[in-house]
């Protein structure tokens, strides 16, 4: 496994918050690293937000999940590149050519721009997903534990840098795919935390022991009263 500073190990989702809400939190947070801008920020504040964010010293998580036409998803994945975004999310099920011309644009966007490349994360299956949702609303015969390696297989096949997984995949995607394939674990609740609407959850030192790269952490710190104690305590679960 990687060594790294569990501060580089916490992306800290802003998800919920206005532009101005959410730069002056990430200002406020204590060895803050990365942040994820999620869709609604994103629609908010427009593209500036990266930047404005990487003026902070940030980096930057653009979770945006694109899934389109192989053509779109490539224009997309190089002006979000072009930007400075260091992680960015496709869906898996887009498909092989959607996904390699989208990590061919990235790189090219990012080199335009004097930036290095940026890694494409494959969404799998969502983590509010549960099992018979899936069958019963899409019609997928799959189960969980078959849908996510296969995706992620794909993914992988197509030169995609990673993937976003619950932490309860880790372990087996982990095992398929060796470092430095990262996994970009949402569903994470530190102890007495409180799940929400995330089915399938689990702690960030459990979730990094199973093979985890990098753990998206939301709510437990942002709607916390101190965000920079909470995000300090989830540091320490990481040293324990």
């Amino acid at each position: 496994m990687t060594t790294l500073h569990p501060a580089d190990r916490i992306i800290v989702a802003l998800d919920g918050m206005a532009p101005e809400q959410a730069l002056a939190f990430a200002k406020q947070v204590d060895d803050l690293r990365w942040v994820k801008v999620g869709l609604e920020l994103f629609v908010q504040a427009g593209p500036q937000v990266v930047a404005q964010f990487r003026e902070q010293g940030l980096r930057v998580f653009l979770d945006l999940k694109f899934h389109d036409i192989p053509a779109t998803m490539a224009g997309a994945c190089r002006r979000a590149a072009a930007l400075g975004a260091e992680l960015i999310t496709v869906h898996a099920c887009a498909g092989s050519e959607a996904l390699k011309v989208a990590q061919a644009a990235a790189r090219d966007g990012a080199a335009g721009a004097g930036l290095p490349a940026p890694t494409l994360l494959a969404v799998t299956v969502l983590t509010s997903w549960d099992e018979q949702r899936l069958q019963r609303e899409l019609s997928i015969a799959q189960g969980i534990a078959e849908r996510v390696p296969a995706l992620a297989q794909l993914s992988a096949t197509a030169g995609i840098g990673g993937c976003v997984c619950s932490p309860l995949e880790a372990a087996a995607l982990r095992a398929q795919h060796p470092e430095p394939f990262a996994l970009v674990t949402p569903g994470i609740r530190p102890k007495g935390a409180a799940v929400g609407d995330q089915a399938r959850v689990m702690g960030p030192s459990e979730a990094i022991a199973a093979g985890a790269s990098q753990l998206v952490i939301g709510r437990p710190i942002t709607k916390s009263d101190d965000p920079s104690a909470a995000f300090a305590y989830c540091c320490g679960e990481l040293r324990t």
